[in-house]
């Protein structure tokens, strides 16, 4: 989503608008007639796509959790010869982009995780869990002598950090995105700096 330049599909803009509507109200709190009304079809229409609400869910948190590990493999690919540092600088990079650009997911994610059937649930973990072993790969090249508990404990700290980016207030009240950006990636690598002391 963040990273598309070209229009999006009518799929992509219903998973779009249910994350939003979801994250604003719940998902029990939306229906589908509300969803297909935001991208001006009928509800009835939004089945030609998605079997239902419960489909929607599953590929919108599936399917973040899928696009962060491949944009952080593809960035360990591109990090071919460069230093540690710039690899780590990369992957911030990548989360921050996530977390100011698919606000919704974050909120939807915490908020709505538990109603995923149990083998959705289990596959988002999956991802998260590859996710986070890139990050504790890439923070102890940069840090070698933190143990890797302490590596992992401070990759989820850092990932409450950036995820935190839903309360920081509406869009508008932001310094603006190219602020609110480096300031969260000094504050990622300042946390990191710290756990690797």
């Amino acid at each position: 989503m963040a990273t598309r330049t070209d229009a999006p599909t009518r799929r992509e803009q219903i998973l779009r608008e249910a994350a939003r509507l979801f994250a604003e109200r719940g998902f029990h709190g939306v229906g589908v007639d509300e969803i297909g009304a935001a991208v001006g079809i009928s509800g009835p229409g939004l089945y030609r796509h998605f079997p239902g609400k419960d489909a929607m869910l599953a590929e919108l948190l599936v399917g973040i959790s899928g696009r962060l590990l491949t944009g952080a493999k593809r960035r360990l690919q591109e990090a071919d010869g460069v230093p540690p540092e710039a690899f780590l600088d990369s992957l911030v990079e990548g989360h921050i982009d996530f977390a100011l650009d698919d606000r919704p997911l974050i909120t939807l994610h915490d908020r709505e995780l538990d109603r995923l059937r149990d083998s959705d649930r289990k596959l988002v973990r999956q991802l998260q869990r590859q996710y986070v072993e890139l990050w504790v790969e890439a923070l102890r090249a940069v840090y070698p002598g933190l143990a890797e508990p302490a590596a992992r404990s401070a990759v989820h700290s850092v990932f409450g950090l950036l995820n935190s980016t839903p309360h920081l207030g509406r869009p508008g009240s932001l310094p603006g995105r190219a602020a609110t950006a480096a300031l969260l990636h000094r504050m990622a690598r300042g946390a990191f700096a710290a756990a690797g002391e």
